[in-house]
């Protein structure tokens, strides 16, 4: 695990780190149901570190019925409110409740645009794009398209999703390639 050089973000000590790092950070995504896991979960990271959620990723998955939108945008108060005391998840009533809220606006989208893919790459103009990064300082928290994506995600009635969230996400689903430039995922 420590032969390889990675971003300097990344635990060595914390397996689950390195393999979110390895196999998904920064790999583009196009499949609806993930782009919505992700949105949610980089959510619920707002205030806390990406570790506190990636840990209870697995309870995000059982509390939100695997992320299926559908099923989200159709919880009642009363499963909202349970989900207080779901011990797999981060217990913040206004993060739980914007799963839902989120999922109908996610579902707006996907009609109007065909798929959420459909819109969401096209703040990145299709295509990932790539910065490599001499080292994490050289990192942006925010960018002009995670701004316009978060004003416009505001506009159909999402929260949670502000324009720092919005660049994590970005990077989180490959909209975005910061790998820096010695780590073993830079191409």
């Amino acid at each position: 695990m420590t032969d390889k050089i990675r971003c300097g973000w990344v635990n060595l000590n914390k397996p689950h780190y390195v393999h979110y790092h390895d196999t998904e950070w920064g790999v583009p995504v196009h499949d609806d149901r993930l782009l919505f896991e992700m949105l949610i979960l980089e959510g619920a990271q707002a205030g806390l570190n990406w570790e506190s959620i990636l840990v209870r990723r697995e309870g995000y998955r059982t509390a939100f019925h695997n992320f299926d939108v559908v099923t989200c945008s159709r919880m009642t108060d009363a499963e909202c409110e349970a989900l207080m005391t779901h011990p797999g998840i981060i217990k913040n009533r206004l993060k739980i409740y914007s799963v839902r809220k989120n999922a109908l606006a996610f579902i707006a989208i996907q009609k109007e645009f065909g798929s959420f893919d459909a819109y969401v790459w096209c703040f990145v103009g299709g295509a990932p794009k790539i910065n490599r990064p001499a080292t994490l300082k050289d990192v942006s928290a925010q960018t002009p398209e995670s701004d316009a994506l978060s004003k416009d995600l505001k506009k159909r009635g999402m929260s949670f999703v502000g324009s720092t969230i919005l660049y994590a996400y970005m990077q989180a689903v490959g909209m975005v390639d910061d790998h820096v430039q010695d780590c073993f995922r830079a191409t």
